[in-house]
């Protein structure tokens, strides 16, 4: 077992509208994240992780995911999965705890405007 508390976390701002708190397991296969999203991330346009899966749960808060043509309402407690090479942005007021396997790497990470 490997646990990594609050303060082990790393910061990270993605933006205005977006603070990630990543937590360092080191593993290849899974890594875990807090994302504190408030208002809409991308700012423009969208991003897309080419290789990751990611599983995000809303802790609090409400808002939307739009993937692609498909858009959710997202409120405390919902789930959602977005597959690798999907294009994808949030929006809303919310705290989301973000999973992806394998482990998210900045440079899978792309952000389109189109």
């Amino acid at each position: 077992m490997k646990r990594i508390g609050r303060t082990g976390a790393e910061e990270f701002k993605n933006g205005e509208t977006c603070t990630v708190f990543e937590y360092p397991f080191g593993e290849e296969s899974i890594d875990a994240a807090v994302a504190k999203i408030n208002g809409r991330y991308p700012d423009e346009g969208w991003v897309v992780n080419r290789i990751s899966q990611e599983i995000a749960f809303v802790i609090k808060g409400q808002g939307r995911l739009v993937c692609g043509d498909n858009e959710e309402t997202l409120a405390a407690g919902d789930v959602v999965l977005i597959d690798s090479g999907e294009k994808f942005y949030w929006e809303g007021e919310m705290e989301v705890f973000i999973a992806c396997t394998p482990a998210w790497k900045y440079a899978q990470y792309e952000h389109i405007i189109d």
